[in-house]
């Protein structure tokens, strides 16, 4: 049998002997699980802005489980946080997903700045209870910074940002057009150069606040820096890039949760309101030998995959411990750790919110019963970063080689194409933006799997790859 207290599946006995802390903070998820759950289709189906689902953070004390207790949080590890962000997506994914990236933001990216900043922005956060989150997608044209009388100013405009809508602040990603650094710099929504959108209206993730933004001249100042990576093109620095990894766990994470949500409704339902098919020899469909198996083998594969998720949770709180000795080929192997764990948990989440329709019936796709919430949030989700790419990442085994990864900023238009040193084989005539990796030998790469996934066609001469041999162009 299922606790909704404990985040797992199936109830362990092992799992009373975990720590006092890691119960209390279940049980206060679990609390804030049943308040959600109350409407969450209605709130799903009206799409608007969750700033009272934000206040709930706020009152459960959930904002500050992250920092560490000398400034004031609760201080809890990686395998506590993700047992809450569970707990809370078995019934809203989309509450989940935000409560996460506050986490990445708040703590696993602000790890990356000086003992100073981190303090100064942990305890004024929590004096405040601030809500936390970024200028989102890298995949739209990076934000720049133009010089300006004692500062600078952002110009420019966002697609889509997971939780701006509501956030009371925001890590800002830009790039020091003058200096070519990249920078992260805080930015308040609530000021009017920066505009936040209403148009979030997707398929699933409904309430995950990924509204557009415009800036208009936003104007910051040397104070409002919290870190600085240095020059695009400098050196290979892995130990500051775990937040992306955070974030690919996070959404494996939510899958799982997602998924066990939907089929332990998908269970109740079985047993309450199911038929038997009439050419079954059993009074009650949840008797249905047929009904029980699937059952069995859909709660297995989460099993698994709720394994998978728990070996890549203590491969990246090891990753975090390593702090700068944190080499590039360790990066690459936590990488694959993790996107194992995406590629299963994406395909097994899927098929389990399909197949309960399997095993509930005609009738449970009446809108009431809102079976179709889990589908659309795991669809959503598995779509951020498609499984070919992590399958990819993962295929290290065969060719010895750890998986590229994107340096921590997306570079910006008017540095793309001209960028300098070690990345020619990344240019091209015309090209917006060039995405620029780092392999486990550290050198920078375009990789050729990459470009002929997207058909990206170099020139026609031979180029020198990184690794030291000579491979020919190919479109």
């Amino acid at each position: 049998m299922s606790d909704p207290s404990t985040g797992d599946l199936i109830t362990q006995p092992a799992s009373a002997d975990i720590s006092a802390e890691r119960a209390h903070w279940r049980g206060v998820a679990a609390e804030l699980a049943q308040k959600l759950a109350a409407d969450v289709m209605e709130r799903d189906r009206a799409n608007q802005p969750p700033f009272a689902e934000v206040d709930l953070f706020r009152q459960s004390g959930l904002l500050g489980l992250r920092i560490p207790t000398a400034h004031g949080g609760a201080g809890q590890d990686l395998a506590t946080t993700f047992d809450v962000l569970r707990i809370i997506a078995r019934v809203d994914g989309s509450i989940a997903h935000l409560l996460g990236y506050h986490y990445n933001f708040l703590v696993g990216s602000l790890s990356d700045a000086e003992p100073e900043v981190r303090a100064r922005v942990w305890e004024q956060s929590l004096a405040e209870q601030w809500f936390w989150a970024s200028t989102g997608s890298p995949k739209d044209e990076g934000l720049v910074l133009d010089p300006a009388e004692q500062g600078w100013t952002i110009t420019g405009r966002k697609s889509f940002a997971t939780g701006s809508r509501v956030a009371d602040r925001l890590f800002g990603y830009v790039q020091d057009r003058e200096t070519d650094h990249r920078l992260v710099v805080t930015l308040d929504p609530s000021r009017p150069e920066l505009v936040r959108r209403d148009d979030w209206n997707m398929l699933g993730q409904r309430l995950s606040a990924s509204n557009g933004m415009e800036f208009r001249a936003y104007r910051v100042v040397s104070d409002d820096v919290l870190i600085d990576y240095g020059p695009a093109d400098g050196p290979a620095q892995p130990w500051r890039s775990l937040g992306v990894l955070f974030s690919q766990l996070l959404l494996s994470q939510l899958c799982q949760a997602v998924a066990e949500g939907v089929l332990l409704k998908a269970r109740d339902y079985t047993r309450t309101s199911s038929r038997p098919w009439f050419h079954a020899s059993v009074s009650s469909a949840a008797e249905d030998p047929f009904t029980v198996q699937s059952y069995g083998l859909l709660t297995s594969r989460l099993q698994a995959v709720a394994a998978l998720n728990e070996r890549a949770t203590t491969t990246l709180e090891w990753a975090h411990g390593r702090g700068q000795q944190l080499t590039v080929a360790e990066r690459g192997q936590v990488s694959e750790v993790i996107a194992t764990s995406r590629v299963v948990a994406n395909e097994t989440a899927l098929d389990v919110a399909n197949r309960i329709y399997d095993l509930t019936g005609a009738r449970a796709t009446d809108n009431r019963y809102g079976f179709d919430l889990a589908w659309r949030n795991i669809r959503t989700l598995t779509l951020h970063d498609p499984a070919v790419p992590q399958g990819v990442r993962g295929g290290g085994v065969l060719s010895e080689r750890h998986p590229p990864y994107p340096l921590p900023l997306p570079l910006s238009r008017h540095s793309s194409c001209g960028f300098r040193r070690r990345v020619a084989d990344a240019e091209r005539p015309g090209c917006r933006r060039a995405v620029v990796w780092i392999d486990g030998t550290g050198s920078l790469r375009h990789p050729l799997d990459v470009r002929r996934l997207f058909r990206v066609r170099p020139s026609r001469e031979r180029h020198a790859d990184h690794s030291g041999g000579q491979v020919p162009s190919r479109g």
